[in-house]
């Protein structure tokens, strides 16, 4: 053995305090159903075998073995056994995206999250409510969601109906007329695109007949 190893041997208290190191963050296929675990522990439902029937439905593929060692450590642990939050890139794209493209474990861990922070649950519908205004062209309930966003203690979005507010008609038009400039901004690209590939290389004559025979 090492020196380090010795070391740790000596200094651990409890066994616990050897599980330490990489092993300890391997993603396993039960993290995203412990929120759901959690809550059902929490409300007196300790049976491993109907937890694992409840979850498997859900889209919970692991053994009941797996199952049964979670809640095991939930029952010896002198410190209640929690999921591992998820970060705050997941959340965020458990709320842009739609909600019926959720599975039903992110929805549940959406909710969970939700239920625990008021703000961000605000937020939420307030972004979802504007996401249906640009998909579906609703741009006249704009001045309604900007009022609504007003009376929520939400800075970063208020911040955003602050510009929203200095360009409205432009905004309300962006969201209702069937027109938009994303055909000219894909040409910009495009040449753009092409002057990078050139750049050191060749002179705008070139540029121009690439532009020209690529059109």
């Amino acid at each position: 053995m090492t020196y380090r190893t010795v070391k740790a041997l000596a200094d651990a208290v409890t066994p616990e305090d050897l599980f330490q190191g990489q092993w300890q963050s391997r993603p396993s296929v039960l993290d995203d159903y412990k929120p759901y675990l959690d809550d059902r522990w929490s409300e007196g439902c300790t049976n491993a075998w109907k937890l694992w029937e409840e979850i498997v439905p859900l889209g919970y593929k692991g053994s009941y073995q797996r199952v049964r060692a979670y809640l095991r450590l939930k029952r010896t642990s002198p410190q209640p056994v929690t999921a591992q939050p998820p970060s705050p890139r997941t959340v965020a794209g458990w709320i842009l995206r739609r909600p019926t493209a959720l599975s039903e474990a992110e929805q549940i861990q959406l909710k969970t999250v939700l239920a625990h922070c008021p703000e961000l649950d605000a937020l939420t519908r307030h972004v979802r409510s504007f996401a249906v205004m640009l998909t579906e062209r609703q741009g006249e309930r704009l001045p309604d969601w900007l009022d609504a966003v007003r009376q929520d203690d939400l800075p970063s979005l208020h911040t955003l109906a602050a510009g929203i507010d200095r360009d409205r008609d432009a905004v309300i038009a962006g969201l209702t007329l069937p027109w938009n400039s994303g055909v000219v901004e894909g040409h910009v690209n495009r040449i753009k695109m092409l002057k990078r590939q050139m750049f050191g290389r060749a002179g705008f004559a070139l540029l121009r007949k690439r532009v020209l025979l690529a059109s």
